[in-house]
């Protein structure tokens, strides 16, 4: 645990807190702190990482209360050639950046872990961080999707005995997993650092990080990139129907691709009919999974699984291979036994906290999932839908609420988008874009998958001068697209 300096305060700042009318406790809090410290020693898992922790408090406006420990690591920079850290911010939510460090920093370019050391940690809640923890059982009862009121009814109150089991499992971190509240870690990590100003590349969730982070702190940004990024603007509707809009769009780009591609297993075929006999099959619940035999494919579970390989192009070819072995697969179902720990991690609590997407009863509910099926008609349920369900009856205000950006940095954000991307949709990215205004840069990248870095050598270099030397890419800046390896 962090240990507080006592320390003399000047005559002048004591007349000052007296003027204001301070009380003694938070005169003492406005007493000079030391600046955190991260403990480095090597990783366990690979001693040429360095793996430590930084204690920081449950609630930040009780900066003297509980603490917990967040989980960090990072690698280290060539002394000759080190500017700087530069701070990774995982996505999911529930992505260790911790473990992206330690087994998959090789997702910078040489260049950059040149001059930056690489960082990331487990955000609160999350990892090793202080998971949220919770009753397997209450986790399990969460439909996928709700059949009818009685159901609807049945989930608002599971969701509320989920929530105080939570919290008791988890304690008082319970309630500030936010990403508010991760953002000012976020920032001690910084100082922790000793870096006078935040170095950061957000993915996906992250980028509800960054943007936060931006809002917070604007004179303490140094670069902000924000890969894949979220609309943290949008209310129900918005977010289901861009989120339903995106999940297709991916889809008939996988379809596409199949019909022009021979590494394609279904190539020449017609996937729009093997597709749709798939769907009636999970219907009447006589679709099994080849990778788990005996384990039952719901039509979600099948949308699903299908959307999570539209994420990166060198998983096509596996993913109409499976399409293929689905259409072949003796119908043996059976009951997929739960596993044998009474509790789990859940990591998704962070979204409930960020988010407010409320449903007054099961007519509304039912409105939503007709008007995806009308925005994607072979996916049907795009992955958003569970938010709508494990979120169900959250308290209001959430703690982290969506809103319009309002960032005022003097070095703009980086927005690297792209085109197809089966998750974080384009039209967010650009939406991002608007509100961040003169504040903001969009970088397009014209392929596939979720997020740009790691698959466009041109989104590379564009990204590293911007990380490097603070080159902000001009207006309308593009890639052309890379297509699928074979």
């Amino acid at each position: 645990m962090l240990r507080v300096r006592k320390s003399a305060v000047g005559w002048a700042v004591a007349l000052a807190l007296t003027a204001t009318g301070l009380t003694p406790a938070s005169r003492a809090a406005a007493r000079p702190q030391p600046a955190p410290t991260i403990d480095w020693r090597p990783c366990a898992e690979d001693s040429s990482a360095e793996c430590g922790t930084l204690s920081l408090p449950v609630d930040w406006n009780r900066p003297r209360g509980e603490r917990f420990d967040l989980s960090l690591a990072r690698r280290v920079a060539k002394p000759a050639t080190r500017e700087g850290a530069l701070v990774f911010g995982p996505g999911g939510p529930g992505d260790s950046g911790v473990d992206r460090v330690v087994n998959g920093s090789s997702r910078f370019s040489a260049d950059l872990r040149a001059r930056f050391d690489i960082v990331s940690f487990d955000p609160r809640g999350t990892g090793d961080s202080h998971p949220v923890v919770c009753a397997r059982d209450l986790l399990a009862r969460q439909p996928q999707l709700i059949a009818d009121q009685a159901q609807f009814d049945a989930t608002l109150a599971n969701n509320a005995l989920l929530r105080a089991d939570c919290r008791a499992r988890t304690g008082a971190l319970y309630d500030h997993v936010d990403t508010t509240s991760a953002a000012r870690d976020l920032d001690a990590v910084r100082a922790a650092l000793g870096e006078r100003q935040l170095t950061f590349h957000g993915s996906s969730y992250g980028t509800v990080l960054g943007q936060r982070y931006a809002e917070l702190y604007p004179d303490r940004v140094r670069a902000i990139v924000l890969e894949a990024a979220m609309d943290h603007s949008l209310g129900t509707r918005a977010f289901l129907d861009t989120q339903a809009a995106t999940a297709e769009g991916a889809f008939d780009e996988f379809v596409a691709w199949c019909d022009r591609s021979t590494a394609c297993a279904l190539h020449g075929r017609d996937f729009q009919a093997i597709w749709a006999g798939l769907h009636a099959r999970a219907e009447r619940g006589l679709l099994t999974d080849p990778k788990r035999p005996g384990v039952v494919l719901t039509p979600f579970e099948l949308s699903r699984l299908t959307h999570k390989e539209f994420y990166d192009t060198w998983r096509w070819p596996g993913l109409a291979e499976w399409i293929l072995r689905l259409e072949g697969t003796a119908t043996t179902p059976s009951v997929r036994p739960l596993a044998d720990e009474a509790v789990a991690p859940y990591p998704f609590a962070v979204f409930c906290q960020d988010w407010s997407l409320p449903v007054r009863d099961y007519r509304e509910y039912a409105g939503h999932l007709r008007r995806a099926a009308r925005l994607a008609p072979d996916l049907r349920y795009p992955p958003a839908l569970f938010a709508l369900v494990t979120c169900l009856g959250t308290p209001t205000p959430v703690a982290n609420p969506q809103h319009r950006l309002r960032v005022h940095t003097d070095v703009p954000l980086l927005v690297a988008a792209t085109v197809h991307d089966p998750a974080s949709g384009y039209g967010w990215a650009r939406n991002v874009a608007r509100q961040l205004g003169r504040h903001g840069a969009l970088l397009t990248y014209r392929g596939w998958g979720h997020g740009s870095y790691s698959s466009s050598p041109c989104v590379q270099r564009v990204v590293d001068s911007y990380l490097i030397d603070q080159v902000v890419p001009a207006r309308s800046a593009s890639c052309p697209a890379v297509e699928p390896a074979v």
